[in-house]
């Protein structure tokens, strides 16, 4: 016996999605079931609200900021089903026989990258920085460490010396970071 979820989900949507995003029709369905039990208001969207009660975001001390790079996308305060599976490819690991723009290392570093530009002006700044350094460790580290650590960040990846870090400087400070990795979930079959 079919779920709710599995029948409200037509055959050529899944076809599209799984062209958009990678994955599977059965990952599709998995995923749209977790969609759909999110979906307070039974209206086909999730609000911030709705992302929020999901358990592993509420306690992660950048589950705001995650959450808000879902809705930067579309720049609502909504988010549909397609939607919600474009922002989670982004998480899917790379295959290199299999190319997805939606989950390559630039979408990757993109995705990191809007986590820190707090204001939205494509540019880090120490205060930015220093900002989701609290969020991060909270009062773990004294104001001074985390400065400190904010500065010298600035001071490494800043090339052009306008004490901010643009996305190309950003991406150049990573280059020997393994992201693909890194921010990949592993998405049951």
């Amino acid at each position: 016996m079919g779920n709710r979820s599995s029948l409200l989900l037509r055959e050529e949507e899944i076809a599209q999605i799984q062209e958009e995003t990678g994955f599977t029709p059965n990952q599709i369905e998995r995923l749209y079931s977790r969609f759909t039990s999110l979906d307070r208001g039974d209206c086909g969207t999730l609000s911030r609200e709705d992302f929020l009660r999901i358990p592993e975001l509420a306690i992660n001390p950048l589950g705001d900021r995650i959450v808000h790079v879902f809705f930067e996308e579309g720049c609502s305060d909504r988010v549909n089903f397609r939607q919600f599976m474009q922002v989670l490819a982004r998480f899917r690991p790379i295959k290199k026989s299999k190319e997805n723009k939606l989950n390559s290392r630039e979408q990757k570093l993109k995705f990191a990258f809007k986590m820190y530009d707090l204001d939205n002006d494509d540019a880090i700044s120490r205060d930015e920085l220093l900002a989701v350094l609290h969020m991060m460790v909270g009062a773990n580290i004294s104001e001074e460490q985390l400065t400190s650590i904010a500065e010298r960040t600035i001071l490494e990846a800043d090339q052009n010396g306008d004490q901010m870090i643009s996305f190309d400087e950003f991406c150049k400070a990573l280059e020997r970071t393994d992201v693909e990795q890194k921010m990949s979930i592993r998405f049951l079959s």
